[in-house]
């Protein structure tokens, strides 16, 4: 019997920690089972077409439609790329990350809400989102109603007392229908199991004090729950990477998950970001640049230089409209994402937004941090800031471009910013335009040239040797495309 096709989810009884899943072409994948109330469950996602078979019987598997549009379906899973810079799809697709900050998504939003969000997002080109999947505060209080002021589901009864033990089996269930809205839509969730810095509102995160064990349990639940649907597992998040729990998170995260989907760090800003840099289990290293509406591209230059290489990116730029309106906004964010992206931050960009980040539900709720607040906006407002788009579109023009392990580049071009393909295309960014000077005999000769603020193409030729010019008017960002 069919009942699926390539990379959907299914959801199947079980009774021991693991259940086996073979292909008819010996290929065996293992999953964790989880426990759903008084009932244990499995989910699997089959990542090849045919028949599979399993310990209470087999079913066949249909290979994805023609005309699949969510790129999760059409390619699989994400995961690392073969020189371990960026993201590819499991049937080595290239893949850019274009991440938003959503953090306390999990425990404020409504599905309605999650619709409007991820049809937003969606149309603007990102393809995951930055969530806590915990409220991670010890003294935040509340009602447990998404829909009042300072309102927030609970996902562990004892997380106050700085333990996970005690799961909420109904959060998670809300859960499950929050995160499958923002998979259909093609955003895969980043996953940070419980957060080690500012948390949600600043008041004593339990990332830092739960037991190691308790923490790489959840690690593993998260893993057996929601990793046979796209994901990335954030085990580190706002910290020093150094704290017990991350490395516990994420050796548990890499020995069960069968799809090795990308594992990995995000710090805070005033930290050298090479924690745990030759672990087995440690996929890309986040650095943030904290709020002060800077650009530090060096900071992702850092972390390219480090070995063993991991995958870099700058995780946390300045929020828009963070603590006062004007800051960061615009335009600054579709510059620091590519400023970041050719810096070495290939495995792609993020971005966020006050009022966004703490799912504020509207302008006027009080009891949050005003340093991190946009003023007079609410989580709705803030989808609509103007820098969400520059930095969608920097998805939309590289998609479909060989972006695989691409390197920066600053020796065929006199520009500071570029980046060159591993089969010797170049890429290359100019906050204002301008002809840029090449200086390799090996860069192709024809060319297009990108506005970055609305992907419209505003040049294409061919150079007439190579020592010519890209040609550009100046005044205006651009983007320099050689393939």
């Amino acid at each position: 019997m069919s009942i699926s096709s390539v990379w959907r989810e299914l959801e199947l009884p079980a009774t021991g920690e693991w259940v086996d899943f073979e292909h008819e072409s010996g290929l065996v994948l293992r999953r964790p089972t989880f426990r759903d109330g008084q009932v244990r469950k499995v989910r699997f996602a089959a990542p090849l077409a045919g028949r599979w078979r399993w310990a209470e019987g087999e079913f066949d598997v249909q290979p994805a439609a023609a005309d699949e549009a969510n790129p999760f379906y059409a390619h699989g899973f994400w995961r690392m790329s073969p020189g371990g810079r960026s993201l590819v799809h499991a049937d080595g697709t290239p893949a850019v990350l274009v991440a938003d900050t959503a953090w306390a998504l999990p425990w404020r939003a409504t599905p309605e809400q999650v619709r409007e969000y991820a049809l937003d997002r969606q149309s603007k080109g990102f393809n995951a989102v930055l969530l806590m999947t915990v409220q991670p505060d010890m003294r935040a209080f509340g009602p447990r109603d998404r829909t009042q002021d300072e309102g927030f589901g609970v996902g562990f009864e004892d997380l106050p007392d700085g333990h996970l033990n005690q799961l909420n089996d109904e959060y998670f269930q809300y859960l499950d229908e929050l995160l499958t809205i923002l998979v259909e839509h093609g955003i895969a969730p980043v996953l940070q199991p419980v957060f080690q810095g500012f948390g949600w509102k600043g008041l004593d995160v339990a990332g830092t004090v739960v037991p190691e064990q308790e923490y790489a349990a959840y690690c593993r639940y998260l893993v057996a729950r929601y990793g046979a649907r796209p994901a990335i597992y954030l085990v580190g998040g706002d910290g020093s990477g150094t704290e017990p729990q991350t490395a516990a998170g994420g050796t548990e995260v890499h020995e069960v998950d069968c799809y090795e989907q990308p594992t990995g760090i995000h710090y805070r800003p005033h930290i050298r970001a090479n924690a745990h840099q030759d672990a087995d289990w440690l996929d890309f290293q986040w650095c943030q640049t904290g709020h002060t509406g800077e650009h530090v591209p060096e900071r992702v230059a850092d972390m390219w230089r480090n070995h063993p290489v991991k995958a870099v990116a700058n995780g946390e730029p300045t929020y828009e409209h963070t603590g006062r309106t004007g800051v960061a906004e615009g335009w600054w964010q579709g510059h620091e994402a590519w400023s970041n992206l050719c810096a070495g931050g290939t495995m792609g960009v993020v971005y966020g937004a006050g009022s966004l980040w703490q799912w504020r539900l509207h302008a006027d709720e009080p009891g949050h941090s005003e340093y991190f607040l946009a003023p007079g906006a609410g989580w709705r407002e803030a989808v609509g800031f103007e820098g969400s788009t520059y930095v969608g579109m920097l998805g939309k023009i590289l998609d479909g471009l060989p972006t695989t392990d691409m390197a920066p580049d600053w020796t065929r071009t006199i520009s500071g910013r570029a980046l060159s393909t591993t089969d010797g295309g170049l890429i290359v960014y100019r906050e204002n335009g301008g002809p840029v000077m090449v200086f390799d005999e090996t860069v192709p000769l024809a060319y297009t040239i990108v506005d970055p603020r609305d992907g419209s193409v505003v040049a294409t030729g061919k150079r007439d040797t190579p020592g010519s010019p890209l040609p550009d008017a100046g005044g205006a960002p651009r983007v320099y495309i050689c393939l």
